[in-house]
């Protein structure tokens, strides 16, 4: 089972800063995840639409410049980072999952140049990166410009239909929430060709839950702790 760092480490550094991506980079855990937007022209790496949360600034996100927003203090005097910025610390890692937050279906474009950019300077593999969205309009775009890209198709539901949304959008992963996952949804998944990953698991407990239960991959807050229990599951 493979242990995603959920934001970076952001159980021990603040989250989506370069910070918790070289502290997610020390536990040598499987993959990396965070969250983009896109605010003047540029992909900036941060979860909320609001600044409140996560950094020193206050209103919305899309309210701001870059030149503003760069100003902000996202935790210990970290910047908020950009999605270059970011594939540069953690280009090496085994799956770096991109979820698109703040993103348009005309804003894929300057995704696209972002990464491939990312590839001729950094060698950053596309079969590295998985594109994330709960916006399965995006994803099913994005499917149909570049379908070299993995994609995630998230969902905080349990559907009727299981994991059949996922095979449609030509999905590489399907992404559920811990609160709603269940043996017939993993089963459901495996046979459809998917990779079940659950979102988000931090207690010990639910972890061992998750590798009986056959999930592909986890996210969590302190993915050396996860994967530190996880070596000790029989």
């Amino acid at each position: 089972m493979l242990i995603f760092a959920h934001r970076g480490a952001s159980a021990i550094e603040p989250e989506n800063t370069l910070l918790a991506f070289k502290a997610a980079c020390a536990t040598n855990c499987d993959g990396v995840e965070f969250d983009i937007h896109q605010v003047a022209g540029e992909l900036m790496v941060i979860h909320d639409r609001y600044l409140e949360r996560t950094t020193s600034g206050s209103g919305l996100l899309s309210e701001h410049s870059f030149t503003q927003l760069r100003k902000l203090d996202a935790g210990k005097g970290a910047l908020i980072p950009t999605l270059a910025e970011v594939l540069a610390v953690v280009a090496n890692q085994s799956i770096i999952n991109i979820e698109l937050k703040g993103i348009e279906i005309e804003h894929i474009p300057l995704l696209f140049d972002c990464l491939d950019n990312a590839k001729e300077v950094l060698k950053v593999d596309f079969k590295q990166v998985l594109l994330s969205s709960f916006n399965h309009h995006l994803l099913q775009a994005i499917y149909r410009q570049r379908p070299e890209f993995s994609l995630g198709a998230l969902t905080a539901s349990l559907p009727l239909s299981h994991a059949k949304f996922a095979q449609q959008l030509n999905a590489y992963s399907v992404h559920i929430v811990v609160d709603y996952i269940s043996a017939e949804f993993v089963h459901d998944a495996h046979r459809r060709g998917l990779k079940a990953y659950v979102y988000t698991v931090d207690k010990l407990m639910d972890i061992q839950k998750m590798k009986a239960l056959g999930v592909d991959g986890i996210f969590a807050n302190n993915p050396e702790k996860a994967k530190q229990f996880l070596q000790n599951i029989k």
